[in-house]
């Protein structure tokens, strides 16, 4: 009963889309600004830089939080941890309180990679950071460091619960991408490379 109770809260939690409300709060209705999506790149775009980084760090915490959880009351080996990782990005992608129309889903991936391995997290920062420095697209930065982010938790011999969870998120997340990754293909997806 635990477990099932702790999987809730991670979705509901992952339900709540902060970007938006933030947004709302400050009469911006996201859907219908910029990309039209409620993450933090389009809040900054819409309300500036410090409102993306309050949002990055929102949703970054709907991740990390019901994982620290989990790892401390199942154990990093547990599957209740792995489906508490998935319930929180699937609740920001797919989110009840706002009709299953959510975000992509990185930043709270980061949170669920963060409270597994920090030292994985933030490799995959840093490639973001690099990424996003040579060619301008936040998308691709994304969907590179997300990518790699199993393959890290392989080297580094985490169990293969982890590696199902993480292997889970990042098909969420390409899913979420698609219509970025047709863009990046045909060369029509918004750079801030100046």
């Amino acid at each position: 009963m635990d477990s099932i109770l702790l999987v809730l809260f991670a979705y509901l939690l992952g339900s709540v889309l902060f970007g938006e409300h933030i947004a709302k709060a400050k009469g911006v209705d996201l859907r219908s600004t910029g990309s039209g999506n409620v993450g933090a790149t389009n809040v900054g775009r819409a309300l500036g830089a410090k409102y993306a980084v309050l949002v990055f760090i929102l949703d970054m915490f709907k991740g990390l939080f019901p994982i620290f959880l989990a790892r401390v009351y199942f154990g990093v080996e547990s599957w209740t941890l792995s489906v508490v990782g998935v319930a929180s990005v699937l609740g920001h992608v797919l989110p009840i309180f706002h009709s299953f129309k959510g975000g992509k889903g990185v930043a709270t991936a980061f949170g669920v990679l963060l409270g597994i391995s920090p030292l994985v997290a933030f490799i995959c920062l840093g490639v973001w950071g690099v990424v996003f420095k040579l060619k301008g697209y936040v998308s691709l930065a994304s969907l590179t460091s997300c990518a790699l982010a199993p393959f890290l938790l392989l080297i580094f011999s985490y169990p293969l619960n982890v590696l199902f969870m993480s292997f889970v998120i990042v098909f969420l997340i390409f899913c979420k991408h698609r219509d970025n990754i047709i863009r990046l293909i045909e060369g029509k997806e918004h750079s801030f490379k100046i």
